[in-house]
């Protein structure tokens, strides 16, 4: 595989579509967009591979990555489906849905991928950048978040050049990302029940009306799946939330009727706020202010993927 300065800057066309899913067929790390946020990728099925994601992100080994395939055949040889599985693929795939499933026996997988759990995150993903590479590359693909652990998700090909720099042999720049927070994870549990362990675009309540049950509350703090870890998408200085108004030394994050210095967005729209949330962080992040303050954003429907982030990255 020939080597170029790094990272290599790829356009979201065929040669660039190409060219990342060669560096990812060689072992290579790509910085890939997702309808989400950017996603960095490796081949799933190889140890070394999905070693360099956790040693260019800095993140822990216990904490397990997502597998992105191209179809629901692709996720059945790696995980167990049942009939609600099936379902919620249905309803929901291509999609923002991460499921964790019991591990499938003989499944292609690198240990690392799953941190010795006998269950995978599986999604299959809507954005056709990120689909068009995973059927060139004719590989399941574990990405997380393209960015340093811990800090905030990288939601344009900037944001990820930022982040990790030469750690990332690629970024391709599919532009910024629509739904701009993380897919919604839900776990299903053997004996019937099943729980959200991440809120995303995908509300639990569209997945209650899939299932027909109600979610069980998540009382166990082992990390089952990414965004579990209570300091999360932090942007290097306090956050604080709840803001009507901020103090001298704070970079206010606008939403509604509360304007501040940049707004999630001034019409009180959710999804809207959702797409902008980490550029606004980044923007925090960036600006001459030694603390983040942030109006308050309601909980309906995405707002509990966006006040779920929010915590993270004020504890």
């Amino acid at each position: 595989m020939e080597r170029t300065s790094r990272p290599e800057r790829l356009a979201a066309d065929s040669a660039g579509i190409a060219r990342a899913a060669e560096l990812l067929r060689a072992n290579g790390l790509v910085a890939i967009p997702t309808e989400t946020v950017y996603g960095l990728a490796a081949r799933a099925d190889r140890d070394d591979s999905v070693a360099a994601i956790y040693r260019a992100k800095g993140r822990p080994s216990f904490n397990p990555l997502i597998v992105h395939v191209a179809d629901l055949a692709c996720a059945r040889r790696i995980a167990r489906f049942d009939d609600r599985a099936e379902a919620l693929a249905a309803a929901f795939w291509p999609g923002a849905l991460t499921m964790v499933l019991p591990l499938a026996e003989g499944a292609e997988i690198a240990p690392a991928v799953t941190a010795g759990l006998p269950t995978v995150a599986l999604r299959c993903p809507a954005h056709p950048v990120m689909r068009d590479i995973i059927a060139q590359a004719g590989l399941a693909l574990a990405a997380p978040s393209a960015n340093r652990s811990g800090g905030v998700s990288p939601t344009t090909a900037e944001h990820v050049v930022a982040s990790l720099g030469e750690r990332v042999d690629a970024v391709v720049d599919g532009g910024a990302c629509e739904a701009g927070v993380e897919s919604t994870i839900v776990a299903l549990r053997g004996d019937g029940r099943w729980q959200v362990l991440r809120p995303g675009p995908i509300a639990e309540s569209r997945i209650r009306a899939v299932l027909g049950t109600d979610a069980d509350a998540v009382t166990s703090r082992e990390i089952e799946a990414p965004g579990q870890l209570a300091s999360h998408y932090a942007p290097g200085k306090p956050v604080r939330l709840g803001a009507c108004e901020a103090a001298a030394d704070e970079f206010h994050i606008g939403f509604g009727a509360v304007a501040g210095h940049a707004s999630l967005s001034p019409a009180g729209d959710l999804a809207e706020a959702a797409s902008r949330l980490y550029a606004l962080l980044h923007e925090g992040a960036a600006a001459d202010f030694s603390r983040i303050a942030v109006a308050p954003v309601p909980e309906g429907g995405i707002g509990a993927a966006i006040n779920d982030r929010l915590r993270r990255a004020a504890a």
